[in-house]
């Protein structure tokens, strides 16, 4: 349906189709363990989403099971997860303002995970205290799978 709309749109438009593997950090991190996985929020949220990259990562690599953080969350944090139930056993990363902060550490220390996997743009661990916990961080990688690649397309406008 994508291409059909593009040629429509567009019929002289390059399409570079492409996957988007999740790539984990330390995935030894995760295997067996009881993980909080901690997603990009607007994703979660206003993407309406259930889960992410964190989630997909944390069952890939044989997390033993990820909690489910809604009995431990506090403030704006509880609030967000009674406002969009359809919210899998993830923690959205909410904002960044001081009291957003202190609220997502008194919830990940509630929840007592033995593994953060996180899956925010953001590097958590530079901002948000999370104490001894071990963690690993989640991304994307662009991996093209038909049609030419971006440096084919690119590289003549890049010189």
């Amino acid at each position: 349906m994508v291409r059909r709309n593009v040629a429509a749109a567009a019929p002289h438009a390059v399409v570079i189709e492409a996957a988007s593997p999740v790539v984990v950090e330390r995935p030894e991190l995760i295997a067996g363990k009881r993980v909080l996985v901690i997603e990009d929020g607007p994703t979660i949220t206003h993407g309406g989403m259930p889960f992410g990259a964190g989630a997909v990562a944390a069952r890939s690599h044989g997390a033993a099971e990820l909690i489910d953080p809604r009995p431990y969350a506090v403030g704006s944090l509880a609030a967000v997860l009674s406002d969009h139930p359809h919210i899998g056993p993830v923690l959205p990363a909410m904002g960044y303002s001081d009291g957003q902060l202190v609220e997502l550490a008194q919830t990940i220390e509630a929840a007592g995970p033995e593994a953060i996997v996180i899956g925010t743009p953001i590097d958590l661990g530079r901002i948000v205290d999370l104490g001894d916990i071990p963690r690993t961080r989640v991304f994307y990688e662009l991996e093209e799978v038909s049609g030419p690649t971006l440096d084919e397309v690119l590289g003549p406008f890049l010189g």
